[in-house]
C-alpha cells in the first residue's frame, strides 16, 4: 500500500482553507444582524448590514448543499 503524501496534504490544505473561509463569511453575517441590532437600539437602520448578512448565510448555505451534493454524486 502507498500513500500519495502530496495528494493528500493538497486535500488537507484545500480544506482548511474553505473551513476557515466558511466560517469566516458566517462571522461576517452574524456581525451584519448584530449590527441591525445595534441600530434598531439606537432608531437608525442597517439595511445594508442586513442585505450583507443575508447574502453571506445564503453563500454557506449554497457551500454546504454542494458540499453534501458531491457526497451523494459520488456514491
Amino acid at each position: 500500500m502507498k500513500i500519495d503524501w502530496a495528494a493528500l496534504g493538497s486535500v488537507f490544505g484545500v480544506s482548511l482553507v474553505f473551513t476557515v473561509g466558511l466560517v469566516a463569511l458566517f462571522t461576517l453575517g452574524i456581525n451584519g444582524l448584530a449590527r441591525r441590532e445595534k441600530a434598531a437600539a439606537q432608531g437608525g437602520s442597517a439595511a445594508l448590514a442586513v442585505t450583507g448578512a443575508y447574502v453571506c448565510f445564503a453563500a454557506c448555505a449554497a457551500a454546504v448543499a454542494y458540499g453534501i451534493h458531491l457526497i451523494v454524486a459520488k456514491a
